[in-house]
């Protein structure tokens, strides 16, 4: 099993798939580490040599990947929180950040439903 920036990628799967384990990389950056170690992206990553593992590992450098791109992504979201922008405020209270409507959906980011009873008429 080949490791690459702390991570386990599996060794059945082609390496374009395979490197879309690790956080940060997708499909098309994946192809473009490949292009840049030239290595065959159709590859099988157990066939891949040492040499082919050290160059994929030295084009995974040069990005920004787990667990730097997870702090700055939550240094990114605690700044909108502190500026007190409209993102931040929503980030706040949990709610959806992108023009979404919360009447209805929106279940994963508000929780599970609270419901609400309703107030009891006093009788005579």
């Amino acid at each position: 099993m080949a490791r690459i920036a702390g991570v386990d990628i599996p060794k059945q799967k082609r390496g374009v798939i395979s490197l879309t384990y690790i956080y940060g990389i997708g499909r098309s950056r994946a192809k473009e580490i490949l292009a840049t170690a030239k290595v065959d992206e159709s590859k099988v990553v157990s066939d891949w040599s040492d040499d082919d593992i050290s160059n994929i590992r030295e084009a995974v450098g040069s990005f920004t990947i787990e667990g730097e791109l997870r702090s700055e992504t939550q240094l990114n979201i605690k700044r909108l929180m502190d500026i007190g922008c409209y993102r931040g405020i929503r980030h706040r209270a949990g709610l959806p950040l992108r023009g979404q409507r919360t009447k209805n959906n929106s279940r994963t980011r508000k929780g599970r439903r609270k419901t609400v009873a309703n107030k009891k008429k006093v009788t005579k």
